[in-house]
């Protein structure tokens, strides 16, 4: 996932809500046509029973790219677990990550949900 978003780099229906809520819990959204009950969204609630494992990756915001392109590496978070979610078409998921995110990163993710 990109973390921060612009109406010039991405169009309405893909500027999802993904942020660090802490140093564990990651806060992201679906793509906009995935219910609750799609097999999609089944599979990230069931990740862990059915013997999968779901890796969360993320760059950092970039305010000067110019396109997709120009943008900064993903960076790994590591294996993450369901926690919870909410709402359908997009779905807000809560993942909780095995490992913390490192310090630097956080900071930037956490401005995120201060907006």
């Amino acid at each position: 996932m990109t973390l921060k978003k612009t109406e010039k780099n991405y169009s309405p229906t893909t500027l999802y809500q993904d942020y660090a809520i802490n140093e564990t819990l990651f806060h992201w959204q679906s793509q906009s046509t995935t219910s609750a009950t799609s097999p999609t969204a089944q599979r990230y609630i069931h990740h862990q029973e059915r013997g999968s494992r779901v890796l969360l990756f993320a760059r950092e915001p970039q305010e000067d790219a110019i396109d997709s392109t120009n943008r900064a590496a993903y960076l790994c978070l590591g294996t993450a677990r369901y926690v919870k979610h909410e709402g359908s078409c997009p779905m807000s998921i809560t993942w909780e990550l095995d490992t913390p995110i490192p310090a630097r990163f956080l900071k930037e993710a956490r401005k995120l949900l201060a907006g």
